[in-house]
């Protein structure tokens, strides 16, 4: 994770029952799920939101939580 980008955006979206991650790298692009980027995506721990171990990286690079 070390190339990745610092400043990017974070958003929780529902998926059905469940919450999935979804990033963009500034605000002129469009949110794409977080498995759109395999290059940041980390495995997450069983029974967590898809894209948690994911998010909590990128917000150790800078990275901020929108509200959607």
């Amino acid at each position: 994770m070390s190339e990745i980008p610092t400043g990017g955006e974070m958003l929780w979206k529902l998926e059905g029952d469940e919450r999935v991650l979804y990033l963009r790298h500034n605000s002129s692009e469009e949110w794409r799920p977080y498995e759109d980027f395999p290059e940041y995506v980390l495995p997450d721990p069983q029974g967590f939101s898809k894209g948690i171990t994911t998010f909590l990286a990128l917000i150790k690079k800078g990275w901020t939580a929108t509200k959607s």
